[in-house]
């Protein structure tokens, strides 16, 4: 079945044929480009104007150009969409498990259980309705949920780049058989326990959509009491980090929020020095990172990509 940005396209292009163009010719490159020439000049050097007619078919194939730039157009910002729904209920769902791993350790008491209490407050920046949250803790409580245990996979991608795979399973053995999988499909390989690892420092983070005031983190920052705290580029085009200890995460949330400043919030593998590798091994890396994201172990992926 063809898609349906093009048939969308299709039944534009049937519709123009039948307002009265004569003679339709699909558009040149150029056309589609916006690049339509109004007149004409001979050799000698006179002006030849168009006719009425031809004034028809070009402006019937400049709209022919226009649905197909807006089609192209919404179907990006459909997939950049389609990625970003699925972060969030990738998100959605490891804050879900750390609830449950909370409750099972802890009780589901806010009061007396720390690690809950923060999971929820991670809950509430990161926007989790709160039937989610009560739904994890039911879950926990009445026992319909297994335990949940973190695991890391360490793995070298393309280009010699460093990957850290980490999952929240309720079962090891298919969670490491999945991952796997794709390491075999995308051509990555299984690196020794420790050896990619190393090269990283667990930090938190605050991802926030474009472009932040540093000296207004700062500030927020020195206020809360917090003394670690730096601003980088993220690895998504328009996204800023800020960074500080996995201890003073939820305080800098508390104080940027207070700001203005808003943006997923969570733990995260930063690493000490970038790889750099070639264009082909960046699509490849890419495609392996997307793939392990689409196992409903796989949590999160950090490489060391330039």
């Amino acid at each position: 079945m063809a898609p349906v940005g093009a048939r969308c396209l299709g039944c534009a292009l049937f519709a123009a044929a039948l307002s009265g163009i004569s003679a339709f010719i699909a558009p040149t490159a150029s056309q589609l480009q916006g690049i339509t020439a109004l007149g004409r000049r001979h050799h000698d050097g006179r002006s030849h104007q168009p006719t009425q007619q031809q004034q028809q078919q070009r402006a019937g194939r400049g709209s022919a150009a226009g649905v197909v730039m807006m089609g192209r157009r919404a179907a990006k910002i459909a997939k950049v969409k389609g990625r970003e729904d699925a972060k969030r209920g990738k998100a959605f769902a490891r804050i879900g498990k750390k609830i449950i791993m909370a409750v099972k350790a802890g009780g589901p008491n806010e009061d007396t259980n720390k690690q809950l209490a923060d999971t929820i407050k991670e809950a509430k920046h990161n926007s989790v309705p709160k039937d989610n949250i009560a739904r994890a803790i039911k879950r926990a409580v009445d026992g319909s949920q297994g335990d949940f245990k973190e695991v890391i996979y360490e793995a070298y991608g393309h280009g010699g780049t460093g990957m850290v795979v980490t999952a929240l399973t309720d079962n090891v053995n298919r969670a490491i058989a999945d991952v796997k999988a794709v390491w075999k499909k995308q051509g990555l390989k299984q690196a020794a326990q420790g050896s990619v690892l190393f090269q990283f420092e667990k930090r938190g983070r605050v991802e926030v959509q474009g472009e932040v005031d540093e000296e207004q983190v700062i500030e927020a920052a020195i206020e809360a009491g917090v003394d670690d705290v730096e601003v980088v580029e993220g690895d998504h085009e328009g996204t800023s980090w800020i960074l500080t200890t996995p201890k003073d995460l939820m305080t800098l949330t508390g104080a940027l929020s207070e700001a203005g400043i808003t943006g997923e919030t969570g733990l995260a593998l930063i690493p000490s020095g970038l790889a750099d590798v070639d264009d082909e091994a960046m699509e490849l890396n890419l495609a392996a990172v997307e793939a392990l994201l689409e196992l409903e172990d796989v949590d999160t992926v950090d490489h060391n990509m330039a």
